[in-house]
């Protein structure tokens, strides 16, 4: 079945469940746990389950989201989408990075339903990312599908890595931010974006 990047959760393959069952099943034992003690009995397939709910943006794509709802407009103000939460998993420690993504654009011709924006956010989070990455490709995914005259994105997150684990700095968030077009070249365009998502 071609996948349309429009599901909430994207098909996989069910051997690779049962694959990473297996792996997950190991890698307990390796961290000196009895996995066969009642209360991990099923622990591999839920963890199995969840990595693969975790990174189903692998298996989406969000170029086709944006033009399953693609629409001939002639509006050439700032269209915002603000505090879009999202969760993701740091590359690096595999552990959860979550906040909220503020996207805007400036048509020129064409606009994409509003839900759209928030799935790309989603499709490119559940991924393994890091935060600088993550800002690019959302900003990239709109300007390549719509062609406005500017994109801008800011994401503020909180990563687990820094929080319970090496440094361990509870209170400190994260801020990127990538900008095309008007955006990039027309200071006031910018600054109205700046003070709407405050």
């Amino acid at each position: 079945m071609e996948n349309t990047g429009l599901e909430n959760t994207a098909p996989f393959d069910v051997a690779h469940e049962a694959s990473l069952k297996e792996h997950y099943k190991k890698i307990l034992s390796l961290l000196g746990e009895d996995a066969d003690r009642e209360g991990l009995l099923k622990t591999p397939e839920r963890v199995a389950k969840s990595m693969l709910f975790l990174t189903q943006g692998y298996r989406q794509s969000p170029i086709d989201i944006i033009n399953s709802a693609k629409f001939k407009e002639e509006y050439r103000q700032i269209v915002l989408v603000k505090n879009i939460e999202l969760y993701s998993l740091c590359e690096h420690h595999l552990l959860p990075f979550f906040g909220k993504a503020h996207v805007a654009y400036i048509p020129n011709g064409y606009i994409t339903g509003l839900s759209k924006i928030a799935r790309v956010v989603d499709a490119f989070a559940r991924r393994l990312q890091v935060q600088e990455r993550l800002t690019v490709q959302i900003r990239d995914c709109i300007q390549e599908a719509l062609n406005p005259l500017g994109v801008a994105v800011v994401i503020e997150a909180a990563h687990m890595c820094m929080q319970i684990r090496g440094v361990q700095k509870q209170n400190s968030i994260t801020t990127t931010s990538a900008f095309t077009g008007a955006f990039m070249k027309d200071l006031r365009t910018r600054e109205e974006f700046m003070h709407l998502i405050v």
